[in-house]
């Protein structure tokens, strides 16, 4: 007959699971059991907090499914005359995020239906301490600040790539060691090519820049596969060499050491 187990000892508590790769979690969202789902309750494209199952595991993810295309009417919304709120917009940016190493500054996104709806669930960030909303009202800043700056320097340049018009205070929010992270990106991805704030773009991770620098129309074709429209793609190359003429130029101007980090 085998031992049987031993008991655990009073007062002490199971070891948690072991936390999930990332290729994990992609697998993870798209082939776990819905269990549940329930509004979020914040944003206006009715968002739902879903609890997925595999068996041996239980996790929630954020699911969106808004997929609003333009109107050629004529009149704007929320400022433009394109105006467009997808859930392909969410994959595109963590493909494109990943592609450049910001991964870890985003939740893992799949495409998947739930509820009888097409959209894009995302892994639900567990040890969120705030978002931006919170910090500014309560003039939070980390004990490192200058890894706080570098990191929310890296989310201004990417939100420059991707043309992100609502990187709103609670689409930013920041985990229990102050890492930053990004969280819906259904607004980006405009045709518009101008830099929307390169007074902003004072420093940039060196990594990154040769990251963007190194991006060409296969290597988008490729990593977002479909996600964004070849019109959209033309755009994210456009303002990639925008962004790189850019930090060229302030690094004739004041020096390597003092614009890459």
């Amino acid at each position: 007959m085998a031992a049987a187990q031993a008991a655990p000892q009073p007062g002490t508590a199971p070891a948690p699971a072991r936390p999930l790769t990332v290729d994990e979690q992609i697998t993870f969202l798209k082939t776990a059991r819905v269990e549940s789902s329930r509004k979020i309750g914040k944003g206006i494209t009715g968002a739902l907090r879903v609890v997925l199952t595999d068996g041996s595991r239980t996790h929630e993810a954020a699911f969106q499914s808004v997929a609003e295309e333009p109107r050629f009417d004529g009149r704007k919304r929320a400022g433009e005359l394109r105006f467009t709120d997808h859930y392909r917009y969410n994959i595109a940016a963590w493909r494109l995020a990943s592609h450049l190493g910001l991964g870890a500054m985003m939740p893992a996104t799949v495409e998947r239906d739930i509820a009888g709806k097409r959209g894009a669930l995302s892994w639900w960030v567990d040890d969120v301490l705030m978002d931006e909303a919170e910090r500014e009202a309560k003039d939070l800043q980390p004990s490192d600040v200058r890894s706080f700056a570098r990191q929310r320097q890296r989310m201004a340049v990417f939100a420059e790539l991707v043309r992100d018009t609502d990187r709103n205070k609670g689409n930013v929010v920041y985990t229990k060691d102050w890492r930053v992270i990004m969280l819906d990106f259904t607004r980006a991805f405009r045709l518009e090519t101008p830099l929307r704030s390169p007074s902003q773009l004072a420093v940039c991770d060196r990594a990154l820049l040769a990251a963007m620098r190194a991006l060409t129309r296969d290597d988008l074709n490729r990593v977002l596969d479909h996600a964004v429209t070849g019109d959209e793609t033309k755009a994210i190359l456009t303002r990639r060499d925008l962004l790189v003429a850019h930090f060229d130029r302030l690094i004739a101007e004041r020096g390597e050491k003092v614009v890459l980090y």
